[in-house]
Formats: C-alpha cells, sequence, structure tokens
C-alpha cells in the first residue's frame, strides 16, 4: 500500500507555507492556503492509498483552507473529500450553507464546487478522498450530504469513523487487500450516509404530520368562518401556503377538498342534529352560498341530496 509523509520538521520556517501548499496540492487538489503564522507553522501530513481512494492523516496548527473558482479550471475528475476532525472544531461553507463539525461527526465536501475549510487550535485530521462516480454507484446524488454534519458518536457512521482511523495504522501491502478495504470503506460511508437520509425522513415526516394535524384542526375549527380558505389556515399554521398544498398533497388531497369535505360532512350532521332548520341555513353556515350547488356536492359525497338525506333521517 503506497504510503507518502509530508512534514515540516526539518523544513526553514520561511519556507514552511510553500511547503505545506505543495504537499496539499499534490495529496488532494490546489487550495489557497492562510496560516496565522507561517514562520511558526508545523505540520504533518501522512497518505495512504487504498484502493481507488487515499486516506491522509493531518497534524497541523490553525488553518484556512479555500477551494476557488480559479482551482476548478485544472480539475480532470470531480471528487469528494471526507474530512473527520479528531481534536477540534472545523468550520466548513459550500454551495450556501455554513457549518460547524466538531469530533465526532464528520463533513463531505464537494472538489468540483469553491469552497472554505478551517479550524482555529491545533486539529488533527483523518481525510477520505475518493471519486465521485466511486461513491456515486453506492448512493443516489451524494451531492445532497455536502455541507452537512454527520454524527458518527453512533450507528454505522461510527463505525465508518473508525475504521478510517484504524486502517491508517494499519500495515497492508499494495494489491488486492488494499483494493477491498478500499471498496469495503466506501460502502460503509454509503451505508452512513444512507442511514442520516433514513433518519432525516422520519423528523421530516413527524414534523410534516404535527404540520398536518394542526391544518387540520383549524379548518375544523373553522367551517362555519366565510373566510376559510387555504391562506388563512396557512397563517394559522406559521407555515407557508406553498408547503401547506404540499402537506395535502402528501395526503393525496388538496386544502380546497379537504375544506369542501369536511363542510359537507358537519353539514350533513347538523342535518341530522337538527331536523327543522332549513336546508338553505345549513348550506350558508357552512359556507354554501348557492343552494343548489350545496346539493349536487351534498349527493356526489352522499349518494343522496340533503332533502332524502333528512327525510330518511326523520
Amino acid at each position: 500500500m503506497k504510503s507518502t509523509i509530508h512534514s515540516t520538521k526539518r523544513i526553514a520556517p520561511e519556507a514552511r507555507a510553500a511547503y505545506w501548499d505543495r504537499a496539499i496540492a499534490d495529496t488532494y487538489f490546489p487550495l489557497r492556503l492562510t496560516f496565522r503564522d507561517p514562520a511558526t507553522f508545523d505540520g504533518r501530513l501522512t497518505r495512504r492509498d487504498i484502493g481507488a481512494i487515499s486516506l491522509s492523516r493531518l497534524n497541523t496548527k490553525a488553518l484556512l483552507y479555500e477551494r476557488l473558482r480559479q482551482h476548478l479550471r485544472t480539475a480532470v475528475e470531480e471528487e469528494y473529500l471526507i474530512a473527520i476532525p479528531r481534536l477540534s472544531p472545523v468550520e466548513f461553507y459550500q454551495v450556501g450553507r455554513e457549518v460547524r463539525c466538531d469530533p465526532g461527526g464528520f463533513i463531505l465536501e464537494r472538489g468540483d464546487e469553491p469552497y472554505r475549510f478551517s479550524y482555529g487550535a491545533t486539529n488533527e485530521l483523518y481525510v477520505l478522498k475518493l471519486p465521485k462516480r466511486v461513491l456515486s454507484e453506492k448512493l443516489r446524488n451524494p451531492d445532497r450530504f455536502c455541507a452537512q454534519v454527520i454524527d458518527a458518536s453512533t450507528g454505522i457512521a461510527h463505525l465508518f469513523s473508525e475504521t478510517v482511523r484504524q486502517l491508517q495504522g494499519l500495515p497492508l501491502d499494495a494489491g488486492h487487500a488494499a483494493v477491498v478495504l478500499g471498496r469495503q470503506l466506501v460502502e460503509l460511508l454509503a451505508l452512513a450516509l444512507d442511514q442520516e437520509t433514513e433518519q432525516d425522513n422520519q423528523m421530516r415526516s413527524a414534523v410534516q404530520a404535527a404540520h398536518l394535524r394542526r391544518a387540520e384542526k383549524v379548518i375544523r375549527d373553522n367551517l362555519a368562518n366565510p373566510a376559510l380558505n387555504p391562506e388563512m389556515v396557512a397563517k394559522a399554521c406559521g407555515i407557508s401556503k406553498r408547503y401547506l398544498h404540499e402537506l395535502f398533497n402528501g395526503w393525496n388531497t388538496s386544502v380546497s377538498r379537504f375544506i369542501r369535505e369536511e363542510r359537507l360532512i358537519a353539514a350533513r350532521d347538523m342535518l341530522q342534529a337538527s331536523p327543522y332548520l332549513p336546508i338553505a341555513d345549513v348550506a350558508y353556515r357552512f359556507g354554501f352560498s348557492d343552494q343548489a350547488q350545496f346539493s349536487r356536492r351534498f349527493r356526489d359525497r352522499f349518494d343522496q341530496t340533503p332533502s332524502a338525506f333528512r327525510a330518511a333521517q326523520r
């Protein structure tokens, strides 16, 4: 297994910044580096190639790395970096998202988009570099995980993080074993990200269900309100009208249809509970300004007209 080591230990202080700049470009891809104090900077970088991927371990003082537009012109293949901080938090910004990743988590960085990556204290990081095509074979649209902190304290994400740490120090020769281990590491990463998707979906589903229940309550509490409409419901729930429509579309209905259905049910119950109340009054009470329309809607819903329903109840 090929291994490369870069260290500033024997490099003159005035040459360390340039040396580290070349080491980073050689290990990952060209980046702009900003040192807090170039003359006192210390860094050690160990890289191992494991099949189609590379695994590196960095130990450095505070540093800022930036992937700029000008760096993308020389990119040959789209690649990802998976950064796992071990000692101190890292700050990361890409595609409009800014996150802080503490030790115990990891983040995915796209090499084909500009980004900013930094840490303000001495840090140790494990970094996995792999072609986008390799991860895309195992996971649909990996870009959606960019600039997202993945909790690696438990589950498969923890297993992935620990496997990375152990592989970095494991003595292995190049060949079939390295190819298999590299493939398995990508499989673990894909499983960890897939599990994150499931957890996100569960949380999102719970939030959506709560919003939907609240919207239903607002509608049922306001069936006699002539101003009841999607705008009113969205405002009462503190959500956008577009999101409200998405909630009901996921339930294979629409907001307006649900309001109409609930009003028809309430009207039917009132016809049953108040047998001498004029049908027109019932219709108007629940937002039907046209009695003929009310009768037509009622018949479509309950297979009989309001008058026939009332007669059957008597």
